[in-house]
């Protein structure tokens, strides 16, 4: 299996097959012992938990076409970011594995900032 870093020229060394095998599973994510881990396609990307400067779940709404008329259907997602920026939006299961995703990484990233912030606008 082959793993692709998140941050470009990271010098992080590789994580074991053996951590993502034992990391706990939600949706495509998986939280090893000191990595984060997604897949998407065919591919399994990781970030380091020390290099996640934040996370937040991102709703978004897809409008749809239901039998009795139109609607919404809500998409949750898991944003990454580090000293770069957003580094990945990941679509997740559910408004559930998201909160439950952002209390782990919460405790094993305990430098990021978890959740949603407004920036202070600065007065000039």
């Amino acid at each position: 299996m082959k793993f692709y870093s998140l941050i470009p020229d990271s010098q992080e060394p590789v994580p074991s097959e053996a951590d993502y095998h034992s990391a706990r599973e939600i949706g495509v994510v998986r939280l090893g012992e000191r990595t984060f881990y997604f897949r998407k396609a065919r591919r399994v990307y990781y970030i380091p938990y020390h290099r996640i400067r934040s996370c937040f779940r991102r709703v978004m709404i897809v409008p749809a076409k239901l039998c009795c008329g139109q609607g919404g259907l809500p998409v949750e997602n898991l944003v990454i970011c580090g000293d770069e920026g957003e580094l990945a939006q990941i679509q997740i299961p559910g408004e559930r594995a998201g909160k439950a995703l952002l209390e782990e990484l919460k405790n094993r990233a305990p430098d990021a900032e978890i959740g949603f912030w407004k920036k202070d606008k600065e007065v000039s």
